[in-house]
This record gives C-alpha cells, structure tokens and sequence, in this order.
C-alpha cells in the first residue's frame, strides 16, 4: 500500500434533523434558546410510562423535493430518505458541489445502530395479516446499512466508498473517524460522515423500556406535566434516557479540496480514540473510557489540559452519567472544575446512531458561535458539584477545543476532538 498522505481534514458543512427542528438551522436556533423537543409519542401508539420521546417535527418523507408518493411507499424505512435529505443538506451548507472530479473522490459513511426496523415491522405485518405475497420486494434493501448512503450517492452523483460504521450509539464518531483517516490517507478527498436513526415504533419502545434503559414517567415524575423534562443528564433525579429519531451528516474535506474550491473550514478534525469494553453489553467499563478519551488527545498532539469544553454522551441514566463524569475526572485530575460538561440529550434525547455526528455539528456550531449549550433541566446532584454542567441556559464563552465523547452497547467507545476554525 502507498504511504499515507497525511493530509489535514476539515469539517465544511453539516445538516441534520432532530427532535429541535427538521433542519440543522432550526435545531441550532431552539438549541441555543434552551429549548427542548420532547414529547409523548404521537408516531405509534405505545402502553408503557416510558412514553416521552423525540419525534422530528414535521417529518414527512412526500415533502421532500426528491420523493414521489411511490418512492415513499417503496422506501418505507424512513432512515433511507431521511438521510438522502440529511446528506443533501449538509452539500448545500458546505457549498460543494458534486462534479466529474469531485464526485469519484466522495465517500459516505453513515451509520445507524437500528438500520431499517419501521420497513421490518411494516413486512411482519403484512406478512401476518395479508400474507407472504404482500412482503415488500424492497424489504430486504430497506434493510440494508449501506442502503442509506447508496441511495445519497445516486441522488448527489457521487461514487466513492460507501458503507455503515455499524458502532451502535458512538457509529456518528465512528463515521467521523474512519471518514478523517480515509481523507487523511488520500483514499478520498471528500466524505459525508454520520448517523441515521428512526426507531420509534412499538417493539423498541418497549424493549428499551423492558430492559429500565428509558425514563418510565409516573404522576409524581416532574415529566409527567412537562414532558420536555424527561432528559436531565447530570440532574439528581435522572432515570433514564430518552428515545429519539435523527440524523446527522458531516462533510469533511482535505485541505486541498478547501483550497481550491473556496469552501470554509469550520473545524478542523484532530484527533479519534477508539476502543472496547470487553466488559458488558450495556454497563460501561471506565477504564476503556478513559482509555478513549486519552487517546483522542493524545492523536490531537494535545494535553488534557488544552481541551476547552466536553460535549458529553450523557444520556440521563443514573449509572452511565456517573461514570462518564468518574472518567472525565480521571482524564482531567485538578482541572475538571474548569472544564464546562454539557449533554445535548438534555434537548434532543438520545438518537443512537445519529447522536455523535448530531451533537459534533452542535459542538463546532458552538465553537463558530461563541456558544456552548447548556445541559437543560437541570436539578444538582451532590456527586458533580466540582462539575460545570452549563446548567439550563447556553452560555457566551469563546473555546475553540472541543472532546465529544459517544458509547454504545456491546461496549463500543469513539472520542473525537474537534478544533473549531
């Protein structure tokens, strides 16, 4: 193999849709406004407490300039079209368009932990109630991982690698990873790098609430009358994550490429730290955590004493938050009180796949802004008082450093460090 190019790599453009808006610019403007997008579903119809979610608002797939009534019905796993728009998005705001020599040095790597489980629910129920004949004969696309960013490439024109980082709740930084070090190596000059996840319906819903990972609200919860503080990461009363739908794409650029086509950079990608639990399906392990995260910094060329701002996993469960924050601890020993910790979960929910590249669009958004979200509903809990968790309400403070952290089931860990240009 040729030695690697060694190339530097740059965030130009980002999209996304959350449970903030449909849009990354209308989840940035409710995000800095403190706002959050949670709500009792409204998608399906469930018989759980663990009810509240995250629902995109005014997802609808027939809206979209690229779909006809016969693509939706045919594409019925809406992670496909979702990041089709997504993807296209994020084109607009680098300004990059797909050409003959641009387009043949493009990859997409986008990632889902969930794939195409609404299509598979759709398929069983035709299945059962109208017979073998009414499965789909687009069900077995709909559920592929790469099926998603195969479909972006022959809406965008263009024809670089394409597959799904398949790292379950870290894939978004796993995208970003392996998109960097291709760019890096000089396998492509150009990669949408990110997370897709539509998972709200029945059966996940009450899986997720079946195994106690989702708040289950009851009367005397403070969720109970306002849902939207369902996700409070860091809060003394936190009991569980939130579910929600998203997508989030990066494009990430060499600096030749940003050169010669004009296009902002927006960050730069430093460093990635990855590794594996071999500990737990679910339970975290803090020594590979904090392995992750050293690493990272290390890649970066930096010491933990430059990292300005942690964008946090935080979910809002009791025994993963308070094991990021022992991590984090041990990473940063004296300095942890000067470090502000935020969890976009507070605000969006947890997206799964999508979450990471959601949450380090927000981030290098921040660093561009002067802007760091804060970590909504917050209630202090006595364990983090030597924790800066930017409570409630963003805050004006210039950084331009950046660690997002993101873990998965199985015990999947991807730290990025980002520095915002």
């Amino acid at each position: 193999m040729k030695a690697a190019a060694n190339r530097k790599v740059y965030v130009v453009g980002y999209g996304a849709a959350t449970p903030l808006g449909l849009t990354f610019p209308e989840t940035w403007r409710r995000a800095a406004q403190g706002e959050s997008g949670l709500r009792r579903i409204t998608r399906c119809a469930v018989e759980t407490r663990n009810n509240v979610v995250g629902e995109i608002p005014g997802w609808d797939p027939e809206a979209l300039s690229f779909v006809d009534k016969k693509e939706a019905y045919n594409w019925n796993a809406d992670f496909v079209l979702l990041t089709m728009a997504v993807c296209r998005e994020a084109l607009a705001h680098a300004g990059l368009p797909m050409d003959a020599q641009i387009g043949p040095r493009t990859a997409c790597l986008v990632g889902s932990a969930l794939n195409g489980t609404d299509a598979f629910r759709i398929a069983m129920d035709n299945y059962t109630n109208r017979g073998p004949l009414k499965i789909s004969p687009y069900l077995l696309p709909n559920l592929c991982a790469n099926l998603p960013a195969g479909k972006s490439g022959m809406l965008e024109g263009f024809t670089g690698p394409i597959f799904s980082p398949q790292g379950a709740c870290a894939s978004g930084n796993h995208a970003i990873g392996i998109g960097a070090r291709m760019i890096r190596d000089g396998d492509c000059d150009v990669a949408l790098v990110g997370g897709v996840d539509t998972c709200l319906v029945p059966e996940i819903i009450h899986g997720f609430a079946n195994m106690l990972a989702t708040i289950s609200i009851g009367p005397k919860d403070r969720a109970f009358q306002d849902p939207e503080q369902a996700s409070r990461p860091f809060s003394i009363d936190r009991k569980g994550m939130v579910l929600a739908e998203g997508g989030g794409v990066l494009v990430l650029a060499a600096d030749h490429i940003v050169a010669s086509h004009g296009l902002k950079s927006r960050a730069e990608v430093l460093g990635i730290g990855w590794t594996s639990d071999a500990f737990h399906f679910t339970q975290p392990n803090e020594a590979t955590i904090v392995r992750a995260i050293r690493e990272a910094i290390d890649d970066a060329g930096l010491q933990a004493e430059d990292i300005q701002y942690v964008n946090a996993h935080g979910t809002s469960t009791p025994k993963g938050d308070q094991t990021e924050i022992e991590c984090l601890r041990r990473v940063f020993g004296p300095g942890m009180d000067r470090i502000p910790v935020s969890s976009n979960k507070s605000q969006i929910g947890h997206s799964l796949g999508a979450s990471a590249a959601i949450e380090a669009a927000l981030a290098i958004e921040g660093m561009q802004q002067g802007l760091i979200l804060p970590t909504i509903n917050h209630i202090p809990d006595p364990k983090f008082d030597d924790i800066d968790v930017v409570p409630n309400h963003a805050r004006r403070q210039a950084h331009e450093i950046v660690l997002s952290n993101a873990f998965g089931f199985g015990g999947t860990n991807c730290c990025v460090v980002l520095r915002g240009l």
